[in-house]
């Protein structure tokens, strides 16, 4: 259990919720949220917004009954915490520049990884990149911890970034978004690598019920445990 810090809502299905709890969370996990008894069924998987060790935080938008739910939390309130799950980004030691690509709800790992790649060299640049349908959220926020935010609203943010200027690249968003990047490191024979960060449906988040498995190179995989972060050639080579 954790208690809610705060909850605030930073677009029309946009919500921030910090949650006091000691953690050991890393860029790109998530955690399964609870904060009813039996219905609905299942937990809701969240990415980590940010994360210190004493708090954590998650960036989520309200689709359905369970989101609906955690929106309507308030400070002080306790909310059950599964997690931190998942192997998250990797470290990209010697990568002097970075970039990051989000879409939708996928903007929130980016947040972390931001955060943590310029901690770890204050070097690096990293670049991140937040396409929108709708308007943009938390711009400031991101600017704080990146050397540059590129924000596309309305278009395709993936027409935004050349891949060859880059020695890694991260990206979460629609499959479909995370296929066009790909799909366009591999045409202009970009040398980065691309990891990506599925966002399958989840029942369990520990990989006992298969409900997130996906189709790799390496054979079916669980995106819960065995992911959420894939090599993008792992994921989409063989399509």
């Amino acid at each position: 259990m954790g208690k809610i810090r705060s909850n605030e809502k930073v677009d029309q299905d946009f919500y921030l919720m910090t949650v006091e709890q000691e953690n050991k969370a890393r860029m790109g996990q998530f955690y399964m949220l609870r904060a009813w008894d039996t219905y609905p069924v299942l937990s809701r998987p969240i990415s980590v917004f940010d994360a210190d060790g004493q708090t954590v935080s998650f960036l989520y938008k309200v689709i359905g009954k369970g989101t609906k739910m955690l929106s309507e939390l308030e400070a002080g309130e306790e909310i059950t915490l599964d997690g931190p799950h998942g192997n998250g980004f990797p470290e990209l030691t010697g990568k002097k520049k970075i970039a990051l690509v989000g879409g939708g709800v996928g903007i929130a790992p980016l947040f972390l990884a931001a955060k943590t790649y310029k901690s770890a060299d204050p070097e690096t640049q990293v670049d991140v990149y937040l396409g929108f349908s709708g308007e943009p959220i938390l711009i400031d926020e991101y600017k704080k911890v990146a050397d540059q935010v590129i924000v596309n609203v309305g278009g395709f943010v993936t027409d935004d970034i050349n891949p060859c200027e880059y020695d890694a690249i991260c990206t979460c968003g629609p499959g479909i978004m995370m296929k066009v990047l790909y799909d366009k490191c591999q045409k202009v024979g970009a040398a980065a690598p691309l990891y990506v960060s599925m966002e399958n449906r989840m029942a369990c988040g520990i990989g006992a019920c298969l409900v997130c498995t996906c189709k790799t190179s390496g054979g079916n995989k669980k995106v819960c445990k065995d992911g959420p972060v894939f090599l993008g050639s792992e994921v989409f080579g063989n399509e």
